[in-house]
C-alpha cells in the first residue's frame, strides 16, 4: 500500500459527493439501531432523522394491492432510488435515477430479497407513454414515475419508497471505519471530486475507506451494469454487516449525521421500527438478485435489454416472496410496446 493511499485513510472526509453512486439501504440500517439495543438518545437521533425525512407520496396504497398495507403485520416491499442531484449539477427535481433497488420483505420467514435493476434497462414507463430507459422516469415524473415503472416492469407493488442523494456516502462509510470488500480486478478511478485516475485498487478482498468504496461501487470500466450491480449490493451487505458490530455502535450517530438531508421517504418511522424483527443479534437474511439481459443497441443507442424468461422467473419469485394471490389477469410485458424514444444521454 503506497504512503498516498494511507495518508488518504487519515483525512476525514467532510466534503460533499461530486459522482453517482449506488449504496445505502437505510430501513435496514434502522432495523439495525433497534435490533442493536442501542441508546435512546440514538434512537430518538433516527426518529429525528426519519421524520424530517417523510414526505407523503399522494397514494393511499399501491394500485396492485386490493388493500393498504401495514408493515407490522403485511409483507411489503420498498423501492430504493439513489438520485445524484447536487447544486453543481442544478438538476434538483429533474435528476435521473443513477440506482434502483427493490426490497421484499417477509413476515413470517423475517428475509427480505433485494433485486437490483439496471440502470440501463428498456422499460416501458407509464408516465410518458413509451419505452425508455428505466432511469429517466425519475426526471420524468420524480418517484411516482418509478414506482409505476418499476411495477409495470415486475408485476408487484410498491408499498413504499425511500429516495437517497448519495452526497454522504463516503462520510457514511468513513464514520463506520471502512468495509471490507473484495475487489475483483485492478482499475484507476475518479474520487468524489473528479479528480480523474486519484482512486488506484488492487484485486483481493481489502478494507476499503469511503473514497475507495465508492469507487468501487461506480466503476464498470472492465465489466458492465450487470456486475456493478451485484458488486453494489454487495457493498450493502458489507454496510449492513459493519454497522451491526459492536464496535459501530457508537458511531451511528455520525452516520445517522450523514445521512441528515439527503434522505426522502414515504416510510414514517413508526412503519421503519415493524422492521426490528427481521434483525436477529445484528444479522439480515438478504438474498440479492438481478435482472438478466443482454446489450441492445437500436440507432447507435445502447439498452440493456431483458431476458423475458428470466424476468418472468424474478415476477414469480417475487410475488411468492410477497405471498400474493394469484390472479387471472394477463401480465403486460415490459417490452410489448413498440413506440420507443430516442434517449437524451
Amino acid at each position: 500500500m503506497t504512503s498516498s493511499r494511507l495518508e488518504k485513510r487519515k483525512v476525514k472526509k467532510k466534503r460533499k459527493l461530486r459522482k453517482r453512486i449506488y449504496f445505502m439501504l437505510i430501513p435496514l440500517l434502522i432495523v439495525i439501531i433497534g435490533g442493536s439495543g442501542i441508546f435512546i438518545s440514538l434512537w430518538n437521533k433516527a426518529d429525528a432523522v426519519v421524520t424530517g425525512s417523510y414526505e407523503n407520496d399522494g397514494r393511499d396504497k399501491s394500485n396492485l394491492r386490493q388493500e393498504k398495507v401495514n408493515p407490522k403485520e403485511d409483507n411489503i416491499s420498498i423501492l430504493i432510488i439513489g438520485v445524484d442531484e447536487s447544486e453543481h449539477r442544478a438538476n434538483e427535481g429533474s435528476s435521473r435515477s443513477d440506482a434502483l433497488m427493490l426490497a421484499t420483505l417477509n413476515k413470517k420467514d423475517k428475509s427480505v430479497k433485494l433485486v437490483s435493476i439496471p440502470r440501463d434497462s428498456l422499460v416501458y414507463i407509464p408516465e410518458v407513454g413509451y419505452e425508455d430507459k428505466i432511469n429517466h422516469a425519475h426526471a420524468f415524473g420524480g418517484p411516482k414515475a418509478s414506482i409505476e415503472a418499476v411495477e409495470h416492469l415486475l408485476d408487484v407493488p410498491v408499498d413504499y419508497y425511500v429516495k437517497l442523494n448519495f452526497h454522504a456516502f463516503v462520510d457514511v462509510v468513513d464514520a463506520i471505519g471502512g468495509i471490507t470488500a473484495d475487489v475483483p480486478y485492478e482499475f484507476w478511478e475518479s474520487d468524489s471530486n473528479d479528480k480523474k485516475n486519484s482512486i488506484h485498487l488492487l484485486p483481493g478482498e481489502q478494507q476499503l475507506n469511503g473514497e475507495e468504496a465508492l469507487a468501487l461501487a461506480r466503476t464498470r470500466k472492465l465489466d458492465n451494469d450487470i456486475e456493478r450491480g451485484k458488486r453494489q449490493m454487495e457493498l450493502i451487505k458489507a454496510v449492513a454487516k459493519k454497522t451491526a458490530s459492536v464496535g459501530s455502535i457508537f458511531k451511528l450517530d455520525d452516520v445517522m449525521e450523514a445521512v441528515g438531508d439527503n434522505m426522502t421517504t414515504s416510510l414514517s418511522f413508526d412503519d421503519m421500527k415493524s422492521f426490528l424483527p427481521y434483525a436477529t443479534n445484528g444479522k439480515l437474511n438478504i438474498e440479492s438478485m438481478t435482472l438478466e439481459g443482454q446489450n441492445y443497441q437500436p440507432a447507435g443507442i445502447y439498452y440493456w435489454k431483458l431476458d423475458e424468461l428470466a424476468l418472468n422467473e424474478t415476477k414469480k419469485t417475487l410475488r411468492n416472496h410477497l405471498e400474493l394471490e394469484k390472479t387471472d389477469r394477463p401480465s403486460e410485458s415490459a417490452h410489448s410496446q413498440v413506440n420507443v424514444q430516442p434517449n437524451y444521454e
